[in-house]
């Protein structure tokens, strides 16, 4: 995977950060979503830089390889907040001081988060199979606890990550030849770890507090994204019954937003890069 990108660690505030990246011009960032780590775009990153894009690709703070930062009471270490001035930090070590975001499952909250409070940086978001935390729980009905019962499990203590930590094949039920067999042993080695599985869980705790504490911050005070947005969701997935139109709720966030489905189940970039980086490329070329 990622043949001619640099592999190392960056420490950035109380974090080390592994990240790959490779090629010369305009800056993109790709954010991983749960469980993955950022080989989860190992086919689509190498055509990005094949186009002309310098393209960095981290394990989100807790995740993958990346240190697991010291737990706090509210669960705040693992805040899409904190994730994003991790990475807009680590863009800077590495010589960008302007990018593009792009955020897929969990790291579409992060991506979010950094066009929100670091819009002078972000010049282009693209979100990936997910709405806003606070959307998806203002919606919250029988359906959606029924579908999407893990974000409750997880804000449970302990019982998670024994759940998982017992059989992690069975709980995340990767597919080598679908992710691609490199990809698939880093997944493997992230789902079998105590730390990164217990740092995961954070973050889907955080989501339901402090996180979504955030967004409704933003909504009062009428922060929306600046810059132009691109939202992609999986035609085999959920969001459309969940939601009608998703692309209508994120309308109410970004001032001027498109989007469209992609034919793939959830994980779009190792399903379907074809159209994943042609779609990334339209909107950030």
């Amino acid at each position: 995977m990622f043949e001619g990108f640099t592999d190392e660690h960056v420490t950035v505030g109380d974090v080390s950060l592994r990240v790959r990246h490779g090629g010369d011009g305009p800056a993109v960032l790709l954010i991983h979503g749960h469980p993955r780590t950022g080989a989860t775009w190992h086919r689509v990153a190498p055509r990005l830089v094949s186009a002309g894009l310098s393209v960095v690709c981290p394990d989100m703070r807790g995740y993958g390889r990346s240190s697991k930062p010291a737990l706090q009471p509210d669960h705040r270490q693992q805040s899409k907040r904190a994730v994003a001035a991790d990475l807009v930090a680590l863009m800077r070590r590495l010589g960008h001081e302007r990018f593009a975001v792009v955020g897929h499952d969990r790291g579409c909250y992060v991506a979010l988060r950094a066009a929100l409070d670091y819009p002078a940086v972000v010049t282009r978001l693209v979100v990936m199979d997910g709405v806003p935390i606070s959307e998806a729980l203002s919606r919250c009905d029988a359906r959606f606890a029924r579908s999407w019962f893990h974000w409750f499990f997880f804000a449970q203590p302990e019982l998670p990550e024994r759940a998982i930590l017992a059989d992690p094949d069975a709980w995340y039920r990767g597919d080598p030849d679908g992710m691609g067999r490199e990809n698939y042993e880093e997944f493997r080695e992230a789902t079998r770890d105590p730390e990164t599985v217990l740092a995961m869980i954070e973050d889907y705790r955080a989501g339901l507090g402090v996180d979504r504490q955030h967004e409704e911050e933003d909504r009062r005070a009428g922060r929306t994204v600046a810059c132009p947005t691109l939202f992609l969701w999986s035609s085999k997935d959920d969001m459309e019954d969940l939601y009608g139109d998703p692309l209508e709720v994120w309308r109410p966030w970004a001032a001027s937003i498109e989007g469209a489905p992609v034919a793939s189940g959830h994980h779009m970039a190792e399903e379907n890069p074809d159209e994943v980086g042609a779609a990334l490329l339209g909107f950030l070329t």
